[in-house]
């Protein structure tokens, strides 16, 4: 049987809360419902990046985070959402897995520091406990979102990292819809065909929504062995270039398969940080370099 939002009034049931076709129902019990898209939210910002990707594990938590410490460390007023509402990563990868939120007032939540111009708001500190799950339907996840985004004291920001769950869903979809000033989105895959198969519906879903692709960035793409310095696909290779070639969105840079990126995510320290010899390392050139595409591409 298919499933359609058109209004059948032989079933309807008077609640329009939760109904689906909500916005293209002209019963008179819902006179009070919202058409059309919802507003867009109040926030002061000049340009909203979104990272996403097509399935979990290809490393796009660490590309949102890295991508935002980058930002900050070049002098721009930077904000960071953590939106896998179902498991917030963010603030592990950052150091900051103790803090909580606070509000002055009881109205404005005031976000966590990182740095003097690297602010975050997560799920994460909102739980009681670290193994804490969130068992949440769509319209709860809906309203938080619109939370993190106005109801934060952001002040004026140049850019506002959205990090995504996995896939095309509810918190991809109401973020697309409520976020202004998006700049696009950012692709994050790993070379396999299997990743870059959900990587490229994850592309063509903004595209859907007439935004704009920044790129692609392949992760965990080759591995140099520590022992005998030969380079090892452990993935395959060039699965993100090929795809974004097909696509025709650009490219921003392959990101080897590094322990020391893990160790760093492991003990909430960006991994773009620099440590001495950090230039000699190929994943931290590598990793310099999509920063400084993506920058580029946001300010065209």
């Amino acid at each position: 049987m298919t499933q359609t939002n058109e209004p059948d009034k032989e079933t309807c049931t008077g609640n329009c809360s939760s109904c689906p076709s909500t916005t293209k129902c002209d019963d008179p019990r819902n006179a009070d419902a919202q058409k059309g898209l919802p507003p867009k939210a109040d926030v002061s910002v000049k340009h909203v990046v979104l990272v996403l990707s097509g399935k979990g594990g290809v490393g796009k938590s660490t590309v949102s985070a890295n991508l935002a410490y980058a930002l900050a460390n070049r002098g721009f007023n930077t904000g960071l959402i953590d939106l896998d509402i179902h498991g917030p990563d963010i603030p592990k990868m950052l150091g900051i897995e103790e803090a909580r939120l606070q509000s002055y007032d009881g109205k404005i939540i005031e976000p966590v520091k990182v740095t003097g111009n690297l602010a975050v708001i997560s799920m994460a500190f909102l739980l009681p406990e670290r193994n804490t799950p969130v068992i949440w339907r769509g319209p709860m996840k809906m309203t938080v979102i619109r939370q993190f985004l106005e109801d934060v004291n952001w002040g004026d920001l140049d850019y506002l990292i959205v990090d995504l769950p996995p896939g095309t869903g509810d918190e991809a979809l109401t973020v697309a819809q409520l976020a202004p000033n998006i700049a696009g989105a950012v692709i994050v895959t790993t070379p396999q065909d299997v990743a870059v198969l959900d990587s490229s519906k994850a592309a063509e879903f903004i595209k859907k929504l007439e935004l704009r692709v920044l790129g692609i960035v392949e992760n965990m793409s080759g591995f140099i062995c520590p022992h005998c310095k030969e380079e090892i696909d452990i993935f395959g290779r060039g699965g993100g270039k090929k795809e974004a070639e097909q696509l025709g969105v650009p490219f921003l840079g392959s990101i080897p398969l590094d322990p020391e990126m893990r160790k760093a995510a492991d003990e909430g320290r960006p991994f773009i940080i620099r440590k001495a010899g950090a230039e000699e390392s190929p994943t931290w050139k590598s990793f310099d370099a999509i920063m400084q595409a993506l920058v580029d591409q946001i300010e065209e």
